[in-house]
């Protein structure tokens, strides 16, 4: 960058202080870890360098900067309160500009600033109340009057009620995207009893009745239960533990039970605290919702064919006693030998009738 501007000095006139800006600008860009010395050098030679140069100058240092992410607090607060034509790249896309700052700002520069603001790629919830409540985003509202047709400026109060009203509005988006890790309505809970025998089971090494009673968490079949376990890694288990949002302590406590592999320590870090470290609980919570639905799904076919197939071999069953249990009772004296007989002569009758007459 610094050639670029050497060999543009000569045609367009360039002073030797703005390609002694550049070449700061970009020497310090070329640090990617900067240390404290380097970043207060930088801080004291930034702003004396910037004042003394032209404006296209400043334009071409502010953009540079506007996608550096080590920008002393300082520097960032000199560019941030530059004038808007200058320092809309650097409010519109710093990623060293802390939420703080940028309401200061929003405050104090004005409303083309909090505009710049406004156009950033994503602004936290404090940002964005703070400049609800500036208005400074918005135009001023007008309304009519029906009578006459004129236009006039709207009531103070209705300003403030609608400002007042979208703030409201953003809070309660805020807390739903961000809502605390003791939020749990609609989420899949291990209660303290079920957490008690889990961990119990897991101290004694009952492996059988601990497959129980995590199936008994996720109110899905055995076989589910043993499929989880049965990942010698133990990452399945610890997904199902942290996603039914099993306290971590007691979580590493049963995985290091049931996994022994998992107590080793790998940088000042056991294994199975370092499985939990990588997990996020609502991912968690989803993939054991996946894992029910699937769960159900084939729990219910196999119950359902197996169910049918008893009911046949039940049915076939019942058929066979009752045959059997009619030909005791007539054996046992219910009716005579000779009575028996002349029910299967009547019965051969009958039929020669009926073949007779369908001739």
């Amino acid at each position: 960058m610094v050639d670029r501007f050497r060999e543009l000095e000569k045609p367009q006139g360039l002073r030797k202080k703005d390609v002694v800006l550049m070449a700061t600008v970009t020497s310090f860009e070329n640090v990617r870890h900067p240390r404290k010395s380097e970043l207060r050098q930088f801080a004291e030679l930034f702003a004396p360098l910037f004042q003394a140069s032209s404006e296209e100058a400043r334009r071409q240092a502010v953009a540079a900067l506007s996608q550096n992410p080590n920008v002393p607090p300082a520097v960032a607060l000199f560019i941030a309160s530059q004038p808007i034509a200058i320092a809309a790249p650097f409010l519109a896309s710093s990623p060293c500009l802390s939420d703080d700052l940028l309401i200061m700002i929003a405050r104090t520069q004005g409303a083309a600033h909090a505009r710049a603001i406004v156009r950033r790629q994503s602004l936290s919830p404090t940002v964005i109340d703070a400049l609800v409540g500036l208005r400074h985003s918005l135009g001023p509202s007008r309304h009519t009057d029906e009578r006459s047709g004129d236009i006039s400026p709207a009531p103070e109060k209705a300003q403030q009620d609608h400002s007042e009203e979208l703030r409201q509005r953003i809070k309660r988006l805020a807390n739903h995207l961000h809502a605390p890790a003791s939020d749990r309505l609609g989420m899949r809970t291990i209660t303290p009893m079920q957490e008690a025998l889990l961990v119990r089971f897991a101290r004694t090494g009952e492996a059988d009745h601990f497959c129980s009673a995590l199936a008994e968490v996720l109110s899905a079949s055995r076989w589910l239960a043993e499929r989880i376990m049965l990942d010698i890694s133990g990452r399945q288990l610890a997904v199902t533990l942290t996603g039914v949002a099993m306290p971590p302590e007691e979580t590493v406590f049963v995985l290091k039970r049931l996994y022994p592999h998992l107590s080793e320590t790998v940088a000042e870090l056991t294994r199975a605290d370092a499985l939990l470290k990588d997990l996020d609980p609502i991912d968690c919570a989803d993939r054991i919702e996946t894992w029910r639905r699937a769960d159900n799904y084939t729990y219910r076919q196999h119950t359902t064919a197996t169910t049918a197939s008893l009911s046949v071999s039940g049915a076939d069953d019942l058929m066979a006693g009752l045959s059997t249990t009619r030909t005791d009772e007539l054996s046992a004296g219910g009716a005579s030998p000779d009575r028996r007989r002349a029910a299967i002569v009547g019965d051969d009758h009958a039929r020669q009738v009926l073949r007779a007459r369908q001739r």
